[in-house]
């Protein structure tokens, strides 16, 4: 029996229906039969395997997941990925694939039965019912290639009229099209006069290209009792759609549930990943946002995302206000919509992207989009209450757009983190949340790029969280040992030269060193004490991103802080006999010789200070000389 016999008998042999199976199904059956045989290095077999996928599984989402899994094997011949061709061998399938990445961020291509649209991605909501700027005008004037309608009010409100005209047709819009169920309405009313069976025929009928299972939201009032609840129905309904057979040229979306529960949002997401969705939404997030608790927000994205499968997208429903596009993006959020900028126009606010106001506050508009270049504040306020909603709602359009477009730039440069921060600033709400990342840095680190294209900024606010800085402080406890030789830590602030170690300060160091004599030399560690990354070991000095930052000055006091506490614990977890800190004018180095001074005294070592500010500069090298002939000199 060959390799992929033996796949499709084990596929064959599960309970459920090929176009049923899910991720963990799949992975079974798949260890089970070829990563056993090593005759899967066939040149012949990458024809074979797609030929019996598409008589056996014929499930294209199936045939994606397998090819992608397959891939995983360094050992895999490449004929494999130029004959699986899904396009060609089944038609068109989703398919997700990453260009560029910064902290959690994602520039991204998605790919939909009606196209492809890059991430991040803004659904912008259309109303069908009162919708001030047409869905075509979406596409052609503001350049959104994707938008969002309530397929439960399309039902209720229309009938079978967008299923005989498809919801593209019927929406006047050429592009990908997403449809929520109406869980909204639940949150709001209750209750909806609809199944779950129902609304999704009836998503598949209309043609929706990104289509949502109807959930039921937990929401932000109520107690854990209703959030098991939610998270129990939920679970249900995804379960119960994953063994009915469906149209797969849909992108399904499983929402996750639990609210400010993050245990149930944690199970909620573990469980829905298992299914087989190709999206997945964190639900029940709007009430959070409208009370302005960016820092539950941050927990509830973090616990759904290291639960979920990282390869696929996750919906951020109802993000709202631009100021924070770029925390949920940093967060992992891969797409998002928003009736905000409608919902604002209604009752004449005007956005921008560090805040709103009321177009009665303004006597300037901020903005030199189409709209607000050729009028003023009062004439805006003047004109009938239709013409200035929809001025105001196109405006608020171009403000999210423009908003996404830089925080694609931010991505691709690697400067997210810097472009969030200076986001953060607009509320003090977004600022609690930007330190609440300090919780998830360990997840944040894993995922994020370890090298970019350009140096990093540290502004000071949330330096300290930044998985750049984070990453070090874990590799220099993980992966450094100081030379074996060396006896003595000689530290040495950081200069405004980088790399340190070639700076006009530290070349009197080293001519200081380099006269003791040469067998000494072998003894004597130097390091670097630096804002924000902490110990800097001199060998390491040019390792990026070491050098390659700069630091506003002087330091904040949460950066002075976690500087004094990773030289202490380096200190308190190193080898040395004796410890040799330079200090200076600067306040924040005589906080770090402070915590340097306790935790030699913890191992019972002596630590010697030498000030440059207070000391002339050949009594300066002549005391650095004995200290280190007297320490040097005894032996190990």
């Amino acid at each position: 029996m060959n390799t992929a016999s033996t796949l499709f008998q084990a596929l064959a042999a599960s309970p459920l229906a090929p176009s049923q199976l899910c991720r963990r199904d799949f992975r079974r059956a798949f260890d089970r039969g070829f990563t056993k045989d090593k005759r899967l290095r066939s040149k012949n077999l990458p024809t074979l395997v797609v030929e019996r996928v598409k008589d056996v599984v014929l499930n294209r989402q199936l045939l994606f997941r397998f090819a992608m899994y397959h891939r995983a094997f360094s050992w895999v011949n490449d004929a494999f990925y130029r004959s699986v061709q899904l396009e060609h061998c089944l038609g068109l399938c989703m398919s997700f694939e990453v260009k560029d990445k910064d902290v959690l961020a994602r520039i991204g291509r998605l790919r939909t039965k009606s196209g492809v649209v890059e991430t991040p991605l803004l659904f912008p909501v259309v109303n069908p019912n009162v919708q001030v700027v047409p869905a075509k005008r979406l596409k052609q004037d503001f350049g959104f290639q994707a938008v969002i309608t309530n397929a439960y009010i399309l039902k209720r409100r229309f009938n079978e009229l967008p299923t005989e005209k498809g919801v593209h047709r019927f929406l006047d819009f050429d592009g990908v099209v997403m449809t929520d169920s109406g869980a909204y309405q639940i949150l709001v009313y209750g209750d909806v006069e609809v199944s779950p069976e129902e609304i999704v025929s009836y998503q598949e009928r209309i043609g929706s290209d990104v289509a949502t299972i109807l959930d039921v939201p937990t929401g932000w009032k109520g107690g854990r009792t209703h959030a098991e609840e939610t998270v129990r129905v939920t679970l249900n309904r995804a379960e119960q759609f994953s063994k009915t057979p469906h149209r797969d040229d849909i992108l399904w979306v499983g929402p996750v549930q639990g609210g400010r529960y993050l245990d149930l949002v944690a199970e909620s997401a573990r469980q829905m990943g298992e299914l087989s969705f190709q999206v997945h939404a964190l639900g029940s997030p709007t009430e959070v946002m409208e009370n302005y608790r960016f820092d539950v927000l941050v927990d509830m994205i973090m616990t759904a995302k290291m639960n979920l499968p990282v390869e696929r997208p996750l919906h951020l429903f109802g993000a709202g206000h631009p100021v924070m596009f770029s925390l949920a993006v940093a967060l992992g959020c891969d797409t998002f919509d928003s009736a905000a900028y409608a919902l604002y126009a209604r009752e004449d606010r005007y956005m921008t992207d560090s805040g709103t106001w009321r177009l009665n506050e303004l006597d300037y508009f901020p903005c030199m989009c189409p709209r607000c270049s050729v009028a003023t504040p009062k004439e805006v306020q003047a004109l009938p209450k239709h013409d200035r909603e929809q001025f105001l709602a196109e405006h608020n359009l171009h403000v999210c757009s423009a908003e996404i477009k830089r925080i694609k730039q931010a991505i691709r440069d690697g400067r997210l983190w810097e472009h969030m921060t200076m986001r953060a600033h607009a509320h003090p709400s977004l600022l609690t949340a930007l330190h609440k990342l300090r919780d998830h840095r360990a997840f944040i680190e894993k995922f994020s790029p370890v090298a970019k294209r350009s140096g990093l900024f540290f502004q000071g606010l949330g330096d300290t969280v930044r998985p750049e800085v984070y990453r070090h402080a874990l590799r220099l406890r993980e992966r450094y040992r100081p030379p074996d030789a060396a006896r003595t830590l000689l530290l040495v602030p950081q200069s405004h030269v980088k790399p340190f170690h070639k700076s006009q300060e530290f070349s009197r160091i080293r001519k200081t060193v380099q006269q003791l004599p040469a067998e000494t030399h072998e003894r004597i560690h130097v390091c670097f004490y630096a804002a924000p990354f902490g110990v800097v070991p001199m060998e390491l000095d040019e390792v990026y991103p070491l050098s390659q930052h700069e630091t506003a000055w002087p330091p904040s006091e949460e950066t002075i802080c976690y500087v004094a506490s990773e030289v202490a614990d380096y200190i308190a977890r190193s080898n040395y006999d004796a410890v040799v800190i330079f200090t200076d004018a600067e306040p924040w180095t005589q906080r770090v010789e402070a915590a340097c001074r306790e935790a030699a005294a913890s191992r019972k070592i002596q630590l010697e200070t030498i000030n440059f500010h207070l000391t002339e500069t050949k009594e300066i090298l002549t005391r650095l000389q004995l200290i280190l002939q007297q320490k040097t000199s005894e032996p190990t």
